[in-house]
């Protein structure tokens, strides 16, 4: 049996090439080893740690509030802003510290007048013509109070 160093394959006299197996099946178990070695084994992505209630307790349906509506309307030196049914405060740009402590104040009342709680939602209605500048003081405002489900109505600009 003659070999051929530079191809790895073994000749037979009778002119016959035969592949040597060994070496091959060694590299491909040490590749094997080394991917198994070196990969990152993590839990599955998909997976929610979740508890579900058990079927024999009963727990009431309760109805999320209604909403706390904000309406803004535009004004020629401000804004007006009507809180609910309850209350309407005037910001004017003259004395614009002042419109905002009132209407921290009576965003306040409101919401111990109707008992309601920072979690409960709040939707702020704008005309379109309002600058944005009020609305985002406003919005201020709302979240100083600790609001936190605070949304947006989108109305459609009929053209």
């Amino acid at each position: 049996m003659l070999r051929n160093v530079s191809t790895g394959l073994c000749s037979n006299r009778r002119g016959a090439a035969a592949l040597r197996m060994a070496p091959m099946i060694d590299i491909i178990f040490l590749l094997l080893i080394f991917f198994l070695v070196s990969a990152k084994w993590r839990p599955q992505e998909d997976f929610l740690p979740l508890q579900l209630t058990s079927a024999n307790t009963f727990q009431p349906n309760i109805p999320s509030p209604e909403p706390l509506f904000i309406h803004i309307y535009p004004q020629p030196d401000g804004c007006r802003i009507n809180i609910g049914h309850l209350a309407a405060v005037q910001l004017e740009n003259q004395n614009i510290q002042a419109g905002l402590e009132l209407l921290a104040e009576e965003i306040k009342n409101c919401l111990q007048q109707q008992k309601r709680l920072t979690t409960d939602p709040v939707e702020i209605v704008c005309e379109p013509s309002v600058k944005w500048d009020w609305v985002e003081k406003i919005y201020n405002i709302l979240c100083g109070a600790q609001l936190t489900n605070i949304t947006f109505q989108m109305t459609e600009q009929s053209e």
